[in-house]
C-alpha cells in the first residue's frame, strides 16, 4: 500500500467478501484516523463482491464524505462493475472500470484557452494555493469529486516542487479549454523528466517521488513531467477532461491579474 498524508492507494487482494472485509475495514479505518482523506481502492484482483463487501464500500464512502474526503474504486472488472451498478453504488462514489481510463488527445495548437491564470506559490503557502486552485476549478464543468482529485493531484506536484527545489519560484497556471482543464506547476530546480508511460521504481532514490507521480496519474487523466523550455526547472502538467464539451466555464473569466513570470 502506498500512502501520503492525504492520499492512499489500497490494493484489495482477492474477493471482497465476509472473510476479507474485517481486515480491509481495519486498514481503511487506520488511514482515516491518521488523517487520510482520499482513499483509492484498487480492485484489479477482485472478481466477486458479496453483501458484506458492498456494505464496507458504502460505509467507508459515507465515513469519508462525513470528514470531507472521498473514496473511489479503480480497475473494477465487468462482473463487479455490474454488481455495483445494480446496487446503486455508482451513485455514491467514482468507480473506474478496468481499461476505461480516458487518454486526452493532443491539443490543437490553434485552440486558445477560454481563460488562463498564473499565480505564485510561497513555500509556506501550500494550503492557500490549494484553496485558490480549488476555487478556480470549481468554476469549470467538473464535478465536486473531480475538483477534489485535481486539487489533490496538484498538491502532490506542489509539495514536490517546494520540497525538491528552491521553493520561492513555484508557479501554478490554470488554463480552461473547451474540453479540458490544464494545470501546470513550474519550479526553478535542477529539472527532471518522466515520460507519461514510464514505469516508476518501487525502491531507490526516486521511490518517494515515484509514489507521488503514481498518485497524480490516478487522480488526473494525463500527467506529463519535463524540463522547462528555457532556464532551469521542471514543469508538471496535469490534464482533466470534462464529461461534456458544453463549455469550460460556469462563471465569468476569473482572470483578475496579469500572469507572473520567473
Amino acid at each position: 500500500m502506498s500512502d501520503t498524508v492525504n492520499i492512499a492507494l489500497v490494493p484489495v487482494e482477492g474477493d471482497l467478501d465476509v472473510t476479507s472485509v474485517p481486515a480491509l475495514r481495519r486498514r481503511v479505518d487506520r488511514l482515516v484516523a491518521r488523517g487520510c482523506r482520499r482513499v483509492i481502492m484498487n480492485m484489479a484482483d477482485v472478481s466477486y463482491v458479496d453483501s458484506a463487501g458492498l456494505g464496507l464500500i458504502l460505509t467507508e464512502a459515507r465515513r469519508l464524505r462525513g470528514v470531507g474526503g472521498l473514496l473511489s474504486l479503480v480497475n473494477v472488472s465487468p462482473q463487479v462493475y455490474h454488481a455495483l451498478r445494480r446496487m446503486r453504488v455508482l451513485d455514491h462514489m467514482p468507480v473506474l472500470r478496468a481499461g476505461a481510463r480516458r487518454a486526452p488527445s493532443p491539443l490543437d495548437p490553434s485552440v486558445l484557452p477560454a481563460w488562463r491564470m498564473t499565480f505564485r506559490v510561497e513555500a509556506t503557502g501550500l494550503a492557500e494555493a490549494r484553496g485558490r486552485l480549488g476555487e478556480l476549478l470549481a468554476r469549470l464543468a467538473l464535478t465536486p469529486d473531480e475538483v477534489f482529485d485535481m486539487t489533490l493531484a496538484t498538491g502532490e506536484a506542489l509539495g514536490n516542487a517546494v520540497d525538491h527545489t528552491c521553493g520561492d519560484g513555484v508557479l501554478v497556471t490554470v488554463a480552461a479549454y473547451p474540453d479540458r482543464v490544464c494545470v501546470e506547476v513550474t519550479d526553478c530546480g535542477e529539472g527532471y523528466e518522466v515520460a507519461e508511460d514510464e514505469e516508476l521504481p518501487e525502491t531507490g532514490p526516486l521511490a518517494e517521488r515515484g509514489r507521488g507521480v503514481r498518485l497524480m496519474r490516478l487522480l488526473a487523466d494525463s500527467v506529463s513531467i519535463g524540463r522547462k523550455s528555457s532556464g532551469e526547472g521542471t514543469v508538471v502538467r496535469l490534464v482533466k477532461l470534462f464529461d461534456a464539451p458544453s463549455g469550460p466555464a460556469r462563471e465569468a473569466d476569473p482572470l483578475t491579474s496579469r500572469p507572473l513570470a520567473l
